[in-house]
């Protein structure tokens, strides 16, 4: 629902700020008063296109922000989470619009694009009436409504995950087919790569491992001499270190005699005598050891050239040769085998594709049962709001499918037979809904997006609405001009409609029928004023009170009498 709408400098609006109820909602006003300026701004924050016009005159920009109570909405959650915006039980969507002609848009204080200030709109309000934000009026739109009032979520999910697996079936299978020749012609060359490979035979971690073994050899003369220097310095000298700290350490036993502080210090000598013997050690082994080998020394460069020609060619690391014939070896595999593949994967799509022919008749033909129902229901719901006479049917065809195949000479995945035909199945099945109508005796029926615009069309989309309202997910219906054209009685049956409706929607309607205005939750009033030589629209919620005379004068007119405010009393159920 809407909690709140903010509107600044836009047209005739100077500042603006109204939190709205749940239920049913009645805006009213004289005309001219400015509703269709409301109705325009909040269009602006559901993703509508804006123009420099709509800024107040002398001011630099015109903001509309509005709250949206959000909680379980969970249809949001996949286009918020993909913008980086993390779902919440409110949304504040902001609309900013500078007299420069620039526009911003805004989700929870986070730039959006229009695109998906529009998509989220789309998630969040119907608005019908004057304007465009008519999801009824979409054709795409009618066969999830069906759908929805069928029940049919469940098949319709199963469906669409055997389809997804068709299409990716068939992708893979288009992919291999423009491949076959292309690998053909490159196995030749791939094999003599991976022999070429096979002859140096490379292992993961071998470069390393000669590249040290190379240092050490080209440096033997260097190490054989150091470590024996090193060697003379610590042990086999006349004075060498070891021998020293023997002597250090003796003195510091003896003086321990003398006095016992010398006790901690007399034994770190002795570890180090004996680090100093264990270090010795170990480069008199080493130097032992050092290995003159110019054999082994070109060995190890002729190897380590060979892989470097194989890193120039095959991706510059020793991993990176391993990974690539790793995968043109798959390559050749794949050209070997090609037709053993080929034959198996368009045996599993064939199986897929009967599933997904077998679950699109169950679908369709359920949705020949639903379609039937709605029908009939809509027809009478017209009835009642004063269109008599009119013929509503959903029509439900399919695409047919061409009989050749594509380019690349697989046949069409998606063609799947009905009966005598060749159909195209689609994400939802093989259906394709439009809803069709005609309000007048003897009139031929038309589709629904094509009927005239006005207080007609929004009693159809009540009608629909009505009908489909436990199904349809929309938190938020707006009906502007919903009483063009309708009077008395029928004034009547379209108010107690659209109360109806209010119990699984936040219905906002604009009025000039009391019948309608008196059902009301919550009532608000446009009107203008006058400040110095500016004209402002401004809006605000009426008390009970005000209320009561408001619809008073929906009644009797500017001269509201004390028997009009009685009538409007009794209209509105408070006697």
């Amino acid at each position: 629902m809407i909690k709140s709408l903010f509107i600044s400098n836009y047209a005739l609006i100077h500042e603006l700020s109204v939190e709205f109820s749940n239920g049913l909602v009645i805006i009213t006003g004289e005309t001219g008063a400015g509703k269709s300026i409301i109705i325009d701004a909040l269009g602006l924050i559901l993703g509508e296109r804006a123009s420099t016009e709509v800024v107040r005159t002398g001011t630099d920009k015109a903001v509309v922000e509005g709250i949206f109570q959000t909680a379980g909405n969970v249809r949001l959650s996949i286009p918020l989470e993909e913008s980086g915006i993390e779902p919440a039980d409110e949304l504040i969507i902001r609309r900013e619009v500078s007299a420069k002609g620039q526009s911003r848009c805004f989700i929870n204080d986070s730039p959006v694009t229009l695109t998906l200030q529009k998509h989220v709109g789309e998630l969040l309000v119907d608005l019908h009436g004057q304007h465009e934000h008519q999801s009824l009026l979409r054709v795409e739109t009618h066969i999830s409504m069906l759908d929805e009032f069928g029940g049919l979520g469940r098949m319709v999910g199963e469906f669409h995950e055997a389809f997804k697996k068709l299409q990716e079936l068939a992708d893979k299978l288009h992919e291999l087919r423009l491949r076959e020749q292309q690998l053909r012609e490159k196995k030749e060359f791939y094999e003599f790569q991976i022999r070429e490979i096979n002859a140096v035979a490379p292992e993961p971690t071998e470069e390393e491992r000669h590249e040290r073994d190379l240092r050490i050899l080209e440096n033997a003369e260097k190490l054989y001499e150091t470590t024996n220097s090193l060697y003379e310095v610590l042990y086999e000298g006349d004075r060498s270190i070891h021998d020293l700290l023997v002597l250090v350490r003796n003195r510091l036993h003896d003086l321990i005699e003398i006095d016992t502080r010398f006790h901690d210090a007399a034994g770190e000598s002795s570890s180090a005598v004996a680090i100093v013997s264990e270090l010795a050690k170990f480069i008199q082994g080493y130097n032992a050891g050092v290995e003159f080998n110019p054999e082994r020394l070109d060995e190890l460069r002729t190897r380590l050239g060979r892989l470097s020609m194989l890193k120039k060619k095959y991706g510059g690391s020793v991993d990176s040769i391993i990974d690539y014939r790793e995968k043109i070896r798959q390559e050749v595999a794949l050209a070997e085998n090609f037709d053993a593949i080929i034959q198996q994967l368009s045996g599993e799509l064939e199986e897929v594709r009967a599933e997904c022919a077998a679950r699109a008749q169950r679908l369709s033909a359920k949705r020949h049962e639903i379609a039937r129902k709605i029908d009939h229901a809509i027809v009478a719901e017209l009835a009642k709001l004063g269109i008599q006479n009119a013929q509503f049917t959903t029509h439900i065809t399919q695409k047919e499918a061409p009989e050749d195949g594509r380019s690349d000479g697989m046949a069409n995945p998606h063609r799947v037979r009905q009966g005598k035909h060749s159909v195209c199945l689609n994400p939802r099945g093989y259906d394709e809904v439009e809803f069709y109508i005609s309000t007048n005796l003897g009139e031929e029926e038309k589709p629904l997006a094509k009927v005239a615009s006005g207080g007609e069309v929004s009693r159809i989309m009540l009608a629909l609405k009505t009908i489909l309202a436990k199904s349809d997910r929309l938190p938020v219906l707006i009906f502007d001009e919903i009483d063009a054209g309708v009077s008395g009685r029928i004034a009547q049956t379209v108010g107690l409609s659209l109360k109806s409706l209010s119990s699984f929607h936040q219905v906002i309607a604009i009025t000039h029928l009391p019948q309608i205005a008196g059902l009301a939750d919550c009532h608000f009033a446009v009107y203008k004023s006058k400040h110095g030589s500016r004209t402002t629209t401004t809006m605000r919620k009426l008390s009970l009170e005000e209320r009561i005379h408001e619809v008073a004068t929906l009644m009797s007119g500017a001269e509201v009498t004390t028997a009009g405010m009685e009538g409007a009393k009794e209209l509105m159920g408070l006697k």
